[in-house]
């Protein structure tokens, strides 16, 4: 019998399949945005991962190539090497655009939608379901005594 798939087939999947485990990820920051000192860089580097991309919305701006986030990353940057302390570079990029700009925001009164309504979501479903159930009760399983076509079979 045949192989379904030939030899040249297998070999260029396991290929690209090895390509794609071996690939390494882009890092979006710049050699030139990096800092000289090592011990701010690497301070740098874990604030930036905390800082939501506002235009990428699902990235830091550690992981975002866009434009906005290398001005965002230099900002940090900056902010870190005039000697502010983590928090308060963190505090200053909010006060500029909100805690949108946290990946983490934090749970006050503004954010209590973002973290809430997972749960009213779930609720409501819930409660769709059990709705659905009581009026649509579940049905036993057949039994030819109470079919009519049971009693034909019969």
């Amino acid at each position: 019998m045949r192989p379904l798939l030939g030899p040249q087939f297998r070999r260029t999947v396991a290929l690209a399949l090895l390509a794609a485990c071996i690939q390494s990820p882009a890092w979006s920051v710049l050699p030139s945005e990096k800092l000289s000192d090592p011990r701010l860089e690497s301070r740098a580097s874990v604030l930036s991962k905390r800082i939501r991309c506002v235009v990428c919305q699902n990235q830091s701006i550690d992981d975002s190539s866009a434009p906005l986030a290398a001005d965002l990353r230099i900002l940090l940057r900056e902010r870190i090497t005039a000697g502010d302390t983590d928090a308060q570079a963190i505090d200053y990029l909010v006060q500029r655009y909100g805690n949108f700009v946290l990946l983490k925001p934090p749970f006050q009164p503004d954010t209590w939608f973002l973290w809430l309504a997972p749960f009213g979501v779930l609720i409501i479903a819930l409660a769709a379901f059990a709705s659905h159930i009581r009026k649509n009760p579940a049905v036993g399983p057949w039994s030819p005594e109470n079919d009519e076509e049971g009693e034909q079979l019969a």
